[in-house]
């Protein structure tokens, strides 16, 4: 069963409700199998493609991950990219900003780990979490020391929404291509990983008392990725809602809107003037000799 991004893509100015959205499809895969030999073709195919995309050297891609906690973007990170080329891809994780970064707006510190021409970043979390836990704990805020007028009122989010637009709009322009994923996962699914955490040893550490008091403000959280959907998947930064409760299916998921994101860039080999195929035969020549 083939796999269509548009599906799980995001129309802008479409307004987001997440209850229309699964959290479950049908699964792509027929067996454990079949999911490994399928997601081996999209990882060789992916590794293919970034090569090119390195060796073109003009487009970049960022790659942008948001989610509920234990939602699977670690392991769909982990999973999908495994076949890439270090060199040509960046991970970045963003949690609690610095003492130096709050001395800065809010999109400084992301800015300065966007990817370099010809490769892959990855943000595992990012600039939205601006809009979303800052949303729903608004009391952060003041850790950021903005000045009051600035403050308040459903205008100060729209004014957020405003300067993350304009800036993916800036970097599609400078060749740097945004594809955004939101990892959506039921509430129950959460627990019952949750759980898993708390029941596996070699998982404890993955777990503390702040999960809790994150999933009891559960319905505060959809209210605002909600929102921020709505506000920020444009046709140049599309946001993806990926079903997340089958871990497996949504890696082949991500895995086709990847591919199809670089197979839209018109990437190419540098092309060799006269001169320079000249000189590689010269030196060819000199190499088929045993020199």
């Amino acid at each position: 069963m083939s796999i269509s991004p548009k599906k799980f893509r995001v129309d802008e100015g479409k307004t987001v409700r997440l209850k229309q959205w699964p959290t479950k499809v049908r699964a792509f895969y027929k067996s454990a199998d079949d999911y490994a030999q399928q997601l081996a073709e999209h990882v060789k195919e992916l590794s293919e493609r970034q090569n090119l995309l390195y060796a073109d050297n003009r487009y970049s891609v960022l790659l942008i991950f948001q989610a509920m906690d234990a939602a699977g973007k670690d392991g769909a990170i982990k999973h999908v990219m495994s076949g890439v080329n270090p060199q040509g891809c960046q991970v970045y994780s963003f949690k609690h900003p610095s003492a130096e970064e709050l001395e800065h707006d809010f999109l400084w510190r992301t800015t300065r780990c966007l990817p370099e021409r010809g490769n892959i970043g990855i943000f595992n979390r990012s600039y939205y979490e601006e809009v979303l836990i800052v949303r729903v704990h608004p009391e952060i805020l003041k850790a950021q020391a903005l000045p009051e007028e600035l403050l308040g009122g459903e205008k100060f989010w729209e004014k957020r929404f405003a300067s993350i637009n304009h800036l993916e709009k800036h970097l599609h322009r400078n060749g740097t291509r945004v594809v955004k994923f939101f990892l959506h996962l039921s509430k129950e699914e959460q627990r019952r990983r949750f759980l898993s955490r708390i029941e596996k040893p070699e998982k404890n550490w993955k777990f503390s008392g702040l999960d809790i008091a994150e999933r009891a403000r559960w319905k505060d959280y959809m209210a605002a990725y909600e929102k921020c959907l709505s506000a920020t998947s444009t046709e140049h930064a599309p946001w993806f809602v990926v079903p997340a409760d089958d871990k497996l299916n949504a890696r082949l998921i991500i895995s086709s809107i990847v591919l199809e994101a670089l197979k839209e860039l018109k990437l190419r080999y540098p092309q060799l003037d006269a001169k320079r195929v000249k000189d590689l035969q010269s030196f060819r020549k000199v190499l088929a000799k045993g020199k």
